[in-house]
């Protein structure tokens, strides 16, 4: 049933190829995207390309709110939709021969090379081209400084191969750039100033147009400079949002010429638009003096430190390897919680598809994986992201006539900036994640500062919004949830949809808890009716069920649908969202993601093996995966349930989602927040590590292709490292004893554990 298509070999730590994909060359470029939480780019290419491609550049924070574009406005309808915006392109370096420009669309390529170091976080290309009688051999290496945020450098190099030749380099700050999701095709950028710096860098400052809804412009100045192994530069020029220095070197056979950009990027998120250009100065003196040798090794050294706890080794198959390295690479590109006004998008630095704004996938999806392999620091500064938007998402109730908090679908700053209603006021199921996220720091750190703090007032809000938006049914004597759309997308507007239902009784009854440990010190008050009014709720929530077949029932309705399994889809039928029309979809029993499973996996330790079985055998052939957040969670309960196969195959799809495009949208972008998934199938469903009841706990088995995996852990105040092969090893490498519940055994590790591994 899928189409895949690979385009990089495959390598532990690397993506190579040897061929040019001009007819894949979005794909490609998603692919070799590169960023450092600060910035990224796509991987295109710095000479520019004249076929089909998406040149794309973007800067952490640095948005525009688009004008809404709907053609029926309802109330409740947000004013605009924030997204991302297309920054400077600053690696630009058109590259002439002989007059003639380089362009690998046009023209004629030989030995064509491309290459993505992950464990270095470095881009490299190189390709032959003949022009007249001269053959010249193109290299570029580029980064993203891990060490300082607003450095990247390029490096350029040209080495005649035979015959003459003339290299003539102009480089760029270009800020002529173009979003391709703008709603009104709109230019995003006005110039404030061009030109050079008393210390004789080049520079382009930019701001973002005005709008009418009182979002602050945004000013960001890119400063250049170069160095070369010949004293070749000719001219500097400005015009429209653009600096170029161009730079022209005559060669010899076998000679080599050498052209290092160093561009320096600052945004008036953190100086103000009157001291960029000074700053901007600053550091790149500063990154001269120390030159680029020693910045490409810091870079490499900080990239190793994270890979230190971050990686993870799989024996036995190369293509698993990759693609868990491969994600690992493009979170930690995207997002390392240095800055608590960051989230993750789940295009991150890739591409402009959703916006690049926040959404759920960050609090139920990245929230683990980030809160294992980085400080607690990195997931506090995720939570507290949320809590200081908590003012925004009342005004979301608001908008809906609704009490408490509603957290936003999409947003940059807390707004809901997202217009498909369906979507985005009626998939309020998110507003449990946002609390689940809190739970789910509190019981893996142990740490409840947070959640008798910031996280109660945030609970309180978001237990209020739930409390409004039930209503009582007379007839059943139960509260009920009608018009909302649960986790599956593919059906809209439906009456209690089971996961829905669920995470909000379990807001309500976790917030009671919660305000009843702390209260004495809470900063939030819940009424005595308030607390009435929730445990009723509590007591006589509508949950649909079918006895019969023993299942939790997606939505009221859902049984009455034609139900089949996937495999009697015709191969042209996938994926739906290409091939049929959305009333076709809404109206078929076929599930984007994990729904009623979603809830399983968030409270595995409610549900007995039974249910869960059962619940699992119903719904996953009905399953199309068509979110990239879904194999992961049908991985972890297959693996649960031991259904190896099953397991293996959706971690191979989560794995490799984006290097094997296998949802065939990849070239819009990755899928940075689902890549989180690969690391839970490993360590959630393979290793079956679980933290319910403030306990740590595993069950591995190893995948039968595989030899060997293994994996660390930060786990309240310890570090961890846990190796499965034919045998299970858990090292205690930092920290006090801890009590390990392993196949149902308990144990106490002081520094190693080694016990069979069980079948």
């Amino acid at each position: 049933m899928q189409h895949l298509k690979r385009l990089f070999d495959i390598d532990p730590w690397k993506l190579t190829t040897s061929h040019l994909h001009t007819n894949d060359l979005r794909l490609q470029e998603s692919l070799t995207s590169t960023g450092n939480g600060y910035m990224g780019m796509r991987g295109n290419f710095e000479e520019g390309f004249s076929g089909d491609h998406h040149q794309g550049t973007y800067i952490a924070g640095v948005w525009y709110p688009d004008k809404t574009r709907v053609g029926w406005w309802k109330n409740g309808y947000p004013d605009y939709f924030g997204k991302v915006i297309n920054a400077i392109n600053f690696i630009a370096m058109d590259i002439y021969i002989n007059d003639t420009k380089i362009d690998l669309a046009t023209m004629p390529v030989e030995h064509f090379y491309q290459e993505l170091n992950m464990q270095h976080g470095i881009l490299t290309r190189e390709f032959v081209v003949t022009v007249g009688d001269a053959k010249v051999k193109c290299h570029f290496e580029r980064f993203l400084s891990l060490t300082t945020k607003e450095l990247g450098i390029i490096n350029f190099s040209a080495t005649l191969l035979a015959g003459n030749a003339t290299i003539k380099v102009v480089s760029k700050l270009d800020n002529n750039v173009h979003n391709e999701d703008s709603n009104y095709d709109d230019m995003f950028w006005e110039e404030l100033n061009v030109g050079t710096h008393d210390k004789g860098y080049s520079f382009v400052t930019a701001r973002t147009i005005p709008n009418n809804f009182a979002i602050e412009q945004f000013t960001i100045t890119a400063m250049m400079a170069h160095e070369s192994n010949k004293p070749v530069l000719a001219e500097k020029e400005t015009s429209f949002l653009t600096a170029t220095e161009t730079f022209i070197s005559d060669l010899q056979l076998n000679e080599t010429f050498n052209l290092t950009k160093k561009v320096i990027i600052v945004t008036s998120r953190d100086i103000l638009e009157t001291e960029q250009l000074d700053i901007a100065g600053k550091l790149m003196t500063d990154i001269n003096q120390m030159g680029v040798a020693t910045l490409k090794t810091d870079h490499q050294a900080a990239w190793e430190k994270r890979w230190e706890l971050a990686d993870v080794v799989i024996e036995g198959d190369a293509e698993a390897q990759q693609g868990i390295r491969f994600n690992l690479f493009q979170l930690f590109s995207t997002y390392y919680g240095e800055d608590e006004r960051l989230n993750i998008g789940p295009k991150g630095f890739t591409g402009e598809k959703y916006g690049g704004a926040t959404y759920w996938d960050t609090e139920a999806y990245a929230v683990p994986l980030y809160l294992a392999l980085a400080e607690p620091k990195v997931t506090e500064n995720l939570l507290k992201y949320r809590h200081n938007q908590l003012p925004q998402a009342q005004h979301n109730a608001r908008q809906q006539g609704l009490k408490g908090a509603l957290y936003p679908m999409v947003t940059f700053t807390g707004v809901e900036c997202h217009n498909e209603w369906e979507i985005t006021f009626e998939e309020i199921h998110r507003n449990g994640a946002i609390a689940y996220a809190i739970y789910n720091y509190t019981n893996y750190t142990g740490d409840t500062s947070y959640l008798a703090n910031e996280g109660l007032e945030v609970l309180v809000e978001i237990a209020r919004f739930w409390a409004d938006r039930v209503h009582y049914s007379k007839r059943h004597q139960k509260y009920m949830i009608h018009g909302v759309t649960g986790p599956n997308e593919y059906e809209n507007n439906v009456n209690n949809n089971w996961y829905t239902n669920v995470i909000a009784t379990w807001v309500l009854n976790y917030t009671l808890e919660s305000y009843k440990k702390f209260k004495e010190n809470a900063t939030i008050t819940i009424s005595d009716e308030e607390v009435k009014k929730w445990e009723d709720i509590r007591q006589h929530m509508y949950y649909p069920t079918d006895e019969e077949l023993g299942i939790f029932v997606q939505h009221d309705t859902f049984l009455d649908k034609d139900l089949m399994p996937v495999s009697d889809l015709a191969a042209t039928d996938v994926p739906l969202n290409q091939n049929w029309s959305w009333d076709h979809i809404l109206r078929s029993c076929f599930i984007k993601q994990a729904d009623v499973l979603q809830g399983i996996y968030f409270f595995n330790n409610q549900f007995t093996m039974e249910e869960k079985r059962r619940n699992f055998d119903f719904y996953e052939p009905m399953t199309v995966h068509e979110s990239s957040l879904s194999p992961c969670i049908h991985s972890i309960l297959a693996a649960e349930l031991g259904m190896e196969e099953k397991a293996i195959e959706m971690y191979q799809r989560t794995a490799r989602l984006d290097l094997d495009n296998y949802n065939n949208d990849t070239e819009d972008g990755l899928h940075i927040t689902s890549m989180t998934g690969s690391w839970l199938a490993i360590v959630q469903g393979f290793a079956q590590m679980k933290t319910f009841d403030e306990s740590l706990s595993f069950a591995p088995f190893l995948p039968s292709q595989w030899t060997k995996y293994a994996f660390h852990i930060n786990y309240r105040g310890r570090l961890l490292h846990v190796i499965v092969s034919d045998t299970v090893t858990i090292s205690l490498l930092s920290g006090e004893t801890l009590d390990v519940t392993l196949y149902d055994k308990t144990y106490t590790i002081i520094d190693s554990l080694t016990a069979p591994l069980e079948k």
